[in-house]
């Protein structure tokens, strides 16, 4: 069953809290909030987000390769930081 509530921006303002609450709790799906009789905004109350997270978690894997006899613990720069000296650089 959807349930959607109409809602003055005036009125939302006073209760949006209460409204955030209820369609966390699915008791609202959806909350149109007008101004002088026109449309605004619409809230929509939030999905299941486990799946979306599974689907995200490791979605790069197997994307980077490090070619064969790379050494990653190799120090990148090999000159003296600045930061080592109290210099500070001006970009």
């Amino acid at each position: 069953m959807s349930v959607t509530q109409t809602i003055s921006a005036f009125e939302f303002k006073a209760k949006c809290l209460d409204i955030f609450d209820r369609l966390a709790d699915h008791k609202l799906e959806r909350v149109v909030i007008t101004k002088c009789g026109r449309i605004v905004a619409m809230l929509l109350r939030p999905e299941d987000a486990g799946p979306a997270v599974r689907e995200m978690h490791g979605f790069m894997c197997g994307s980077v390769s490090i070619p064969p006899g790379f050494d990653l613990t190799v120090p990148a720069a090999i000159e003296q930081l600045a930061a080592e000296h109290g210099v500070l650089l001006d970009y």
